[in-house]
C-alpha cells in the first residue's frame, strides 16, 4: 500500500514535468506563428490548448485522490498542495501561448513583428523557455539552489520589455498604432510566461524548506 502511495506521488511530479514540456512545445509553436506569419502553427498552437487544460484536470484529479484516500501530512501534504498550485502556473503558461499565437492570427498573411522588434521578441521567447525548462527541471529535482537563481532569468525579461517600450515609445518608431499595442500585450504574455515559471519555483523552496518565498 505504502508502495503505491509514493507511485502516486511521483506520478504527479512526472505529469507537472511532461505538462511543462507540452507548454514549451505550444510557446514555441506560437512564436514560430508571430515570427513567420504561420496560421496553420497558430491553429494548432490554439486548437491544442485542450490537451493543457486536460493535463491539468487530470493531475488536480490524482492529487485530491491521494489527498482524500492517503490522508498526507508533512512533506507529502506540502508537495500536494505546491503541485495544485504548479499545475494552474502551467496551465496559465499554455492560455499565454494561445494568446501569442491568436496576435499571429489576427495579423495573418502579415508578420505581426516589425523588424526592429524580432530579435527582442526571439529573445524573449527563448528566455521564456529556458525558463519553462529550469523550472520542470527544478520540480523533478527539487533543486532549492536552482529555484532561487531562477530570479535571475526573470530579471533578463523584465529587462527585455523595458527595451521593447523604449523601442515602441521612440521617435523613430514608424510602424503605426495597431502594431505597438500587440508588441505591448506580446511582452506582458512572454513576461507572465516568465512569472509563472519563478513562480514555480518558489513552490519547489515552499516544498522543500517549508518556508514561504515572496509571492510573484
Amino acid at each position: 500500500m505504502r508502495n503505491q502511495y509514493q507511485q502516486q506521488l511521483g506520478r504527479v511530479l512526472t505529469e507537472l514535468v511532461e505538462m511543462a514540456g507540452g507548454v514549451r512545445a505550444a510557446l514555441a509553436a506560437a512564436t514560430r506563428a508571430l515570427l513567420e506569419a504561420d496560421s496553420q502553427a497558430a491553429e494548432s498552437v490554439i486548437a491544442g490548448d485542450l490537451a493543457i487544460d486536460e493535463a491539468r484536470e487530470r493531475i488536480e484529479e490524482e492529487s485530491f485522490d491521494i489527498l482524500a484516500r492517503q490522508a498526507p501530512v508533512a512533506t507529502d501534504l506540502r508537495m500536494l498542495v505546491a503541485s495544485l498550485r504548479m499545475v494552474a502556473d502551467l496551465e496559465r503558461m499554455g492560455d499565454l501561448a494561445v494568446h501569442v499565437a491568436k496576435v499571429a492570427r489576427l495579423r495573418y498573411p502579415t508578420q505581426a513583428v516589425p523588424a526592429v522588434l524580432v530579435p527582442t521578441i526571439q529573445q524573449m521567447a527563448r528566455t521564456a523557455d529556458e525558463m519553462i525548462a529550469a523550472a520542470a527541471e527544478i520540480v523533478a529535482t527539487h533543486d532549492v539552489q536552482a529555484a532561487r537563481e531562477l530570479e535571475a532569468a526573470d530579471d533578463e525579461m523584465d529587462r527585455l520589455r523595458r527595451s521593447m517600450f523604449r523601442t515602441l515609445l521612440s521617435d523613430d518608431w514608424a510602424s503605426g498604432v495597431e502594431p505597438a499595442i500587440d508588441l505591448a500585450l506580446l511582452g506582458r504574455y512572454y513576461e507572465r510566461v516568465g512569472d509563472h515559471a519563478v513562480s514555480m519555483a518558489r513552490r519547489i523552496v515552499f516544498l522543500v524548506t517549508g518556508q514561504h518565498p515572496a509571492a510573484v
